[in-house]
């Protein structure tokens, strides 16, 4: 093999291979950010699904209901704070590793179903009465989009329904 055949299979891997593999490397290194992105996204969810069963375990706070919870006593207004607890600090967490302000499509498609359950839990009074004492210590951004979103679904009486 001569010299000019060396050096233009040199030319041919530096023309075509390298690109080809910064292009290999680029869609893999993507590949696996959305693949780690939907494992957050599920591990969050999972973690509602516990806050769910935790919630139906509790039926005496009807934490689901829409109106205002009277009556209760001391023992269950502590559940029902520490309840709520959880649950304004598990919207933080999926707030801090989810929401962006510029997201890709399905960025913003696992964000809006998040936005769904805090828009559906802003709508109890009785949670929303709470969240001045929930929001205390939590992160300002955060704090300062359930208070948008509080203040939004105190002037609706039904839960506002996307149509995107």
């Amino acid at each position: 093999m001569s010299a000019e055949f060396w050096e233009i299979g040199s030319y041919v891997v530096t023309v075509i291979g390298l690109p080809m593999a910064i292009f290999v490397f680029l869609y893999e290194q993507r590949k696996e950010r959305e693949n780690e992105e939907e494992e957050v996204y599920q591990l969050v969810s999972d973690n509602y699904q516990d806050f769910l069963r935790i919630a139906l375990e509790n039926p005496d706070l009807r934490l689901f209901s829409t109106t205002e919870t009277p009556t209760l006593n001391d023992e269950q207004k502590e559940r029902l704070t520490i309840i709520f607890s959880m649950l304004v600090s598990l919207f933080e967490r999926a707030y801090l590793l989810l929401y962006e302000e510029d997201m890709t499509p399905k960025q913003a498609r696992r964000w809006n179903s998040w936005e769904d359950y805090i828009v559906e839990w802003c709508h109890k009074p009785h949670f929303r009465a709470l969240l001045p004492k929930l929001l205390t210590g939590e992160d300002p951004s955060f704090a300062a989009y359930i208070e948008k979103m509080a203040g939004i679904a105190s002037q609706n009486s039904t839960p506002v329904v996307r149509v995107d």
